[in-house]
């Protein structure tokens, strides 16, 4: 019989996701894209033939010629429907193999130009028939397996008698990849086709027996389970009935009996005994008795009645406190003054303090401290960065995984009634869409109403008055509501000799425990430690401090290691017997340790500059030194600032100039003296911004001395808010900026004469070590901060007189011995 020449097609291409069609195969397909859906319209208006070919990505939305296989299948549309979503479902029946030659778009679809396949058989018919029956065993053995796959299907199969058509029948039901499916379809050959079919069904067998063998263990497993439960049931009752378990009391009997020993309120224990009545109604096994019996666990967990003695004994916490802390009298004093109080009156409600101060002070350590002098149970609760209100309420029973808030959580976990909670970090928190916990703690800091808190987990009223608040806050940055409920106690930082005994005391003994170190073998001297602190470290507390103890320690641990053990008889002894130490470590060889110095102490050892003046600023981590200089510039009068100034300090420049011009005879500057140049005022450090009054006189300071051309002390360091009229007002955070003076090297300090008051509080060091001198008008600070005294204008002598203010006459603080504060 004579082979026709195969038909060369050009007909609509419709790309297929996830599916293979097979020839004598009807299936509906389901159609939504744009190109898709117009290469059907084509082939309705046509002779309803179509190519259908698969795409080799099925996430390929928009396919080209390069992402479709090379062989597809000639398809016959038999039935189009449009459906109401847009889409449109086919049915079709695959005719033929096909080769796609190419494939492009046209009219907003894919066309493609194909040749017809024609089916081969290089192998004997009775090989092909031998596979094929093989293969016909095989898919009867799937088709029992595989409950997916109707009885039915074997009835027909049963009366096809061409091997390719057979082949091409079973294919799609055999839940192989896609992959295997396409490799189907691109063989020709009959033979080969029928053996990779065979084998595919024979794996898929295979998975199919695992599978059986994988549920039946499961099952097996679930039904030993049951079968134990249900034994164990029946071992329970058997026993009951014999009278075994009458002397062991059930779980509901134990929860009752703690519940009548907890010692609730009232009310609280009317509310424990409801909800063991409705546990005792409930099946074991159920989800809400999980949730019942985990609430009454935790309310049997809250100490109602159980609290330690706080100690009374006055001498005995003070010498606890002075024992762990170094300074700090203010705190100490308001304690004591507690405990005082407390010895006398029976119901006392716990103080709400606040410790105010910059890191690395001591405010975490001393909540410690004030526990074991009054003798009460430490919790520390973190407060940085919680955002949701339910840390602090708790979640309502409602929500699945719900608990109490934070604040019943560690009364559990202590046992206690009136522990010291140690808030830390409560200036850290932040509210979002989940609430404000800075608002729920309004309600547990205050005194009035914390005797009923009400958690939102346990829904009763909890007294927390005899609980003993210790908050600790780098900054004032807290909501006033809340901050107006605790008494504020700052620590503004350690002076020199301060921290000098802090290390000596509690520091250098620490570091050398803590990093196996005997006393024996080393020494670290004062005049080392006090090196540290100045030209190592420049903060108001004493962490970096430790940590530069600490690396002399790591290397001398070293050194010792490296060098071997010494002999005994080897060991140098001291002058006063005892030995002396393997390594000694003073302000000699402080550098061998530590490296080069870090920062300079001693400006006063600077040079006088023109226009160079220091000032003092305040800032939340302490006190810091604040150069200003002014220069000038060619140009039209104007005033130009720089160094990241807020809006408060460029006020405070531009009221400076306006005191400067006001006074220009006087000063001997020339009144017009803006007319052909600007003033430049830089405040140096300029990634760092600054703001507040307290720069004042500092500026009128560096302007008078660039237009005078008069140096400035570089030893005055000043600080003071100017008015127009020239007068000194107060400023606040003296004692940081004392501080900061005295560790800067500075020897004279101006400060406003409304701030002599604070000097009280001032340590006794500080005001020894620095000359403070209290100022009221800009004309005492220019005579004291500029190298030489000003001579003013001779024609505006006169004027000048008439205008100055009576109080601020020249030199007067020079001659009167009261306006300098003498110690």
């Amino acid at each position: 019989m004579a082979q026709s020449q195969p038909e060369v097609l050009d007909l609509p291409v419709l790309p297929l996701r996830d599916v293979v069609v097979f020839p004598h195969m009807v299936i509906p397909l389901f159609v939504g894209r744009d190109k898709s859906m117009r290469a059907l319209e084509k082939a309705m208006e046509a002779d309803k033939r179509i190519l259908l070919v698969a795409q080799k990505s099925a996430e390929t939305d928009d396919p080209a010629a390069v992402d479709l296989h090379t062989v597809g299948t000639l398809a016959q549309v038999l039935q189009l429907l449009k459906l109401p979503d847009g889409t449109i479902k086919v049915l079709v029946e695959g005719l033929s193999r096909v080769t796609v030659d190419k494939v492009v778009e046209q009219d907003g679809a894919l066309q493609g130009q194909g040749t017809e396949v024609e089916a081969s058989d290089a192998r004997e018919p009775r090989e092909v028939e031998a596979i094929a029956r093989s293969l016909m065993s095989l898919f009867e053995q799937y088709v029992k397996t595989n409950r997916k796959l109707p009885p039915e299907l074997l009835q027909t199969l049963a009366g096809i008698d061409e091997p390719g058509r057979l082949a091409d029948t079973i294919a799609p039901h055999i839940g192989v990849r896609l992959a295997d499916k396409q490799r189907l379809l691109e063989i020709t050959d009959i033979g080969e086709r029928l053996e990779l079919l065979v084998g595919l069904v024979d794996g898929e067998i295979d998975v199919q027996q695992l599978e059986k063998r994988i549920r039946g263990r499961v099952k097996s497993q679930m039904e030993k389970s049951q079968r134990e439960y249900y034994l164990n049931e029946q071992m329970k009752a058997i026993q009951k009935e014999l009278g075994d378990l009458d002397d062991v009391p059930g779980e509901l009997e134990e929860l009752a009996r703690k519940i009548a020993e907890a010692g609730m309120p009232k009310p609280v224990e009317t509310k424990a005994k409801a909800e063991l009545n409705k546990l005792k109604q409930m099946s074991p096994m159920s989800a809400e008795a999980a949730v019942v019996r985990n609430y009454l666990d935790w309310l049997l967990g809250v100490p109602w009645k159980k609290r330690t003695k706080v100690r009374k004994d006055l001498k005995v916490a003070e010498d606890t406190l002075d024992a762990d802390h170094y300074g700090l009298d203010k705190v100490k004093e308001r304690i004591l003054e507690y405990l005082a109080v407390q010895s006398r009156v029976k119901q006392m409600k716990g103080p709400i303090l606040c410790l105010v101060g910059p890191p690395g002070v001591g405010k975490t350590s001393l909540g410690q401290s004030i526990a074991k002098a009054t003798n009460r149970k430490f919790v520390r609760m973190s407060l940085g960065g919680i955002r949701d209100e339910a840390e602090i309420r708790g979640h309502r029973r409602t929500y699945v995984g719900s608990m109490p808030g934070r604040l019943v959580q560690n009364l559990n976990k202590v046992g206690s009634k009136n522990p010291l909670f140690l808030l830390d970090e409560i200036d850290k928190m932040s509210m979002d869409f989940r609430g404000d916990p800075s608002s729920a703690l309004l309600e547990v800091l205050d005194p009035e109403q914390n005797n009923s808190f009400n958690d939102h987990y346990l829904e009763v009223d909890l007294d927390l008055s005899e609980v003993m608040f210790v908050a600790t806050s780098n900054s004032l940055n807290i909501p006033g509501p809340l901050l107006d409920r605790m008494e504020v106690i700052r620590i503004p930082g350690y002076t020199e000799d301060e921290k000098l005994n802090i290390a000596m005391r509690y520091l250098v003994p620490k570091q050398i425990k803590a990093n196996g170190l005997k006393p024996e073998e080393i020494e670290i001297g004062g005049d080392a430690i006090q090196d540290i602190v100045r030209y190592y470290t420049r903060e108001s507390g004493v962490r970096n401090l430790e940590r530069e103890v600490a690396k002399i320690c790591r290397k001398v641990v070293k050194e010792i290691a490296l060098a071997g053990p010494q002999p005994a008889a080897k060991k140098a002894v001291a002058k006063k017997g005892k030995p002396k130490a393997l390594v000694t470590v003073n302000a000699k060889n402080l550098d061998k340790y530590l490296g080069v110095r870090r920062f300079d102490f001693g400006r006063a050892e600077e040079e006088n500059e023109i226009g160079l003046v220091t000032g003092l600023a305040w800032t939340e981590v302490g006190g810091e030194l604040l150069q200003v200089e002014s220069t000038l510039v060619p140009g039209k009068g104007n005033l130009i600032l720089t160094g990241q100034l807020g809006n408060v300090m460029k006020e405070s420049a531009s009221a400076a100039l306006s005191v400067v011009r006001s006074r220009a005879e006087r000063l001997g500057i020339d009144v017009d003296f803006l007319q052909k140049q600007d003033v430049h005022v830089h405040v140096p450090d300029g990634a760092t911004p600054k703001d507040g009054p307290s720069a004042g006189i500092a500026m009128v300071t560096s302007l008078v001395s660039v237009l005078t051309k008069v140096p400035i002390r570089a030893d005055v360091a000043m600080t003071g808010e100017i008015t127009l009229r020239g007068r000194v007002s107060a400023i606040g955070g003296l004692k940081e900026k004392l501080l900061a003076a005295l560790r800067g090297g500075i020897r004279t300090v101006l400060i406003p004469g409304e701030n002599r008051k604070d000097l009280a509080d001032i340590p006794a060091n500080v005001t020894r070590d620095l000359k403070i001198v209290p100022v009221k008008w800009i004309d005492e600070v220019l005579d004291l901060a500029l190298e030489r005294p000003l001579t003013p204008k001779k024609a505006g002598k006169e004027k000048a007189r008439k205008t100055a203010p009576r109080v601020a006459v020249r030199g007067k603080s020079r001659s009167t011995p009261g306006t300098r504060v003498k110690h």
